[in-house]
This record gives C-alpha cells, structure tokens and sequence, in this order.
C-alpha cells in the first residue's frame, strides 16, 4: 500500500495540482513547498508537455512556461527528491502516455519511484489499456490512478472495483479549467462508486472557490484544485508561495 490513504485518513482530502517548472525551477520549488506547508493532503506534480490534451487554456501556458524555462522530466523527478527531504505527504505524477513511452516505461517508473512518487495519473489512457503502465507501477510501490467522468456510465463499477490509491471523478466534460458552476449528477456516480469499493474518491476539474470546495466535499472524499492554483502562479510570478499558501488554507477550511 502507498502513502495515498494518508491524504483521506479521519479527513476530507484537498489535492492540490501545479505544473513543474512553472514559471522556472526554483520559483515551482517554493510553490510546492508552500502549497505543503499550507496543509495540501496530496500533492499533483505536472510533467510538462507539449500536448497535453486533457487541459484547458491555463494550465497548457502553465506547461509551455516550464518547457521554455528548460523544464525536463528528469527534473521533475529532482524537484520531487526535493520535496521529499522535508514532507512524507503523497505526492503523484500527472502526465500523459507519450512522455513515459519517449522516456522508457521501466525506467520511468524506476525513477519516479526512487524520487519518491506514490502513484500518477495519465487521462490519455484508456481503462482498458491500462495494463502496461498499472503493471509497471505496481512493481515500483506506486499506484496508478484511474479516472471517471460523467461519460463512464456502465463502466463506473467495474472501473472502481479495480482502482488503486484514490479514484478521480471528473466533474465535467470538457478540458481542465475554472468552471462557475457544475451541472453534473455527482451524486449518482459518487454513490455507484461506494457500491463498488471502499477506495477513496475526490472530484476535480473545475473546482476553483472554497464554496465550490465545501460542496464537493459533502459527496466526494477529497477535492481536487489545479487551474486555480496555477492561475495564482500566471498572475503573481515570484510572489505567487504566499498567495499559494493563502489559498490553500482558505481551501481547506471550506472542506
């Protein structure tokens, strides 16, 4: 078992998302640092890329700035070494199936483990397809985390029977990105899923306030934050730890 069931134990979680390297190596390292001092249960590391086709207009500048900036992935594994000298708190990758198979499954999955990554998440690969990356990480200590969204519809019991680590529900269609208001049966899936297994699930895309926060947290596990924290990091550039901190807090006092 990782350490992901720690972000859940006797609490609602609050999984916070940035991008690596965003806007450079160091600035992202105090950002990390800050989101996990501030009282992140989990923690989402991007690895930048170029494609990055689950994600809104916010978070592929996010990427773009960290590329530009000279971000790769084995730095992101250093960036994670980092973190880990101070926190134990779960940390796991978001990436996409191409940087792993450019990157080498095996040694992907080596690596990240020994930078001390408890599991990741890749939207671009099918349940179906899974096995390859879910096999390998498995063998490294790291859980693969599997998705559902609102188009899930009969697969949602069978995807949750078999989900390691936590689940992410996705709240709506569509690409990452801050969202007025969620229209989509939560309930329903969120109850279907409880049918299924007692692993923990947390609901992201969209979730930008802690009112939208707090109502979350009243169907799901956890919440899940990303293009509202890296909206913070676009807008306040070097400043952005303090302002990352404040938000958290405020975050997590509304869950």
């Amino acid at each position: 078992m990782s350490r992901i069931y720690k972000a859940f134990e006797n609490k609602k979680a609050f999984i916070a998302f940035l991008t690596a390297g965003d806007p450079d190596y160091e600035t992202s390292l105090k950002n990390f640092r800050a989101v996990l001092e501030a009282g992140a249960d989990l923690v989402e590391v991007g690895i930048p890329f170029s494609d990055p086709i689950a994600e809104g207009p916010v978070i592929q500048e996010a990427d773009i700035r960290a590329l530009s900036s000279g971000m790769t992935t084995d730095k992101v594994f250093e960036l994670v070494k980092e973190l880990r000298k101070d926190y134990d708190t779960p940390i796991v990758f978001m990436t996409y199936a191409n940087p792993v198979y450019h990157y080498g499954t095996e040694k992907f999955f080596e690596k990240a483990s020994e930078a001390g990554a408890d599991g990741i998440i890749i939207p671009d690969c099918p349940f179906e397809e899974r096995h390859e990356f879910d096999e390998t990480a498995a063998k490294y200590g790291m859980d693969f985390i599997s998705m559902i969204a609102p188009t899930s519809e009969d697969r949602i019991k069978m995807i949750a029977f078999q989900a390691k680590g936590f689940i992410y529900v996705v709240s709506s269609l569509g690409v990452t990105g801050v969202r007025s208001e969620i229209k989509t049966d939560l309930g329903t899936i969120l109850g279907l899923i409880k049918e299924a297994t007692d692993t923990p699930a947390a609901i992201g895309f969209g979730i930008s306030t802690p009112e939208q926060a707090g109502k979350m947290s009243q169907l799901a596990d956890g919440v899940i934050v990303g293009s509202a924290m890296v909206k913070i990091v676009a807008e306040y550039g070097t400043d952005a730890p303090e302002k990352l901190a404040e938000f958290v807090k405020g975050i997590k006092a509304a869950i």
